[in-house]
């Protein structure tokens, strides 16, 4: 009795930690969710406002939102395509892992951009607007070079695959198209021919044969003629009349 409490118990203690572990599961997999859709809302609102402020604010003021909405389109695009090819190739596993380095100075140009919005003095702003529009050219060149290198793998193992497609899809079409007869093969229903002896004219039938082509140039010996009984018969043939035979 005892030992099936303590079954009992350590089934029940075993039912709780599961229970607990599903729900600490759940409840990170709802956090992890809760802050990818911040975090996209909030680049959401970051990204139109840029817009708006790039056209509304001309200056100064517009060109930093314009360099930071470079920025921020590019990366975002190179990183989206570099995700998604990974999961089918897993060569792409070293590009993500230079993209990962190229975003850290991406951030780091966006942060002081960022700052440069609150700016009080706007001239020495604009001296150095030279200076980060070079950096910005040479973050998203890379991020560019990354984004259509893995495009161009893709779309290459793409045109591969058709190919090879095209090719069996060829062989199977030539193959569900061969219903040709094949050439050589007897007919069952064609009645056999009689091999032809030595010295035998063409227009002479074989002897037994039962049909005569027409006279020889030389006059044949007489035959005499074969009772239709004696015959061989053949299944699609009819069967001989004899004598007496009433219709």
């Amino acid at each position: 009795m005892e030992a099936a409490v303590a079954v009992f118990g350590l089934l029940f203690v075993l039912f709780v930690l599961a229970g607990v572990f599903v729900t600490v599961k759940a409840v990170k997999a709802a956090k992890a969710g809760v802050d990818r859709t911040v975090a996209q809302a909030r680049r959401t609102v970051e990204d139109t406002t840029l817009r708006a402020r790039q056209f509304a604010q001309p200056g100064v003021v517009g060109e930093l939102a314009q360099l930071r909405l470079s920025l921020r389109t590019s990366m975002r695009a190179t990183q989206e395509a570099l995700h998604s090819g990974s999961s089918e190739d897993a060569s792409l596993s070293e590009a993500i892992g230079l993209f990962e380095r190229l975003s850290v100075h991406g951030h780091e140009l966006d942060d002081e951009l960022k700052r440069l919005e609150r700016e009080p003095d706007r001239a020495t702003i604009a001296d150095r607007l030279p200076e980060f529009r070079e950096r910005l050219e040479r973050i998203t060149h890379s991020a560019e070079s990354l984004r259509w290198a893995a495009r161009d793998r893709a779309r290459k193992f793409a045109d591969d695959d058709l190919a090879s497609l095209s090719d069996q899809i060829d062989v199977e079409s030539g193959a569900l198209r061969h219903w040709t007869r094949v050439e050589g093969a007897e007919d069952p229903l064609r009645e056999p021919v009689q091999e032809r002896r030595p010295g035998q004219g063409s227009g002479q039938a074989s002897a037994g044969s039962g049909n005569s082509w027409g006279p020889d140039s030389e006059d044949p010996p007489a035959i005499t003629a074969q009772d239709p009984r004696t015959q061989p018969s053949y299944p699609w043939q009819k069967a001989p009349r004899t004598e007496g035979t009433t219709t």
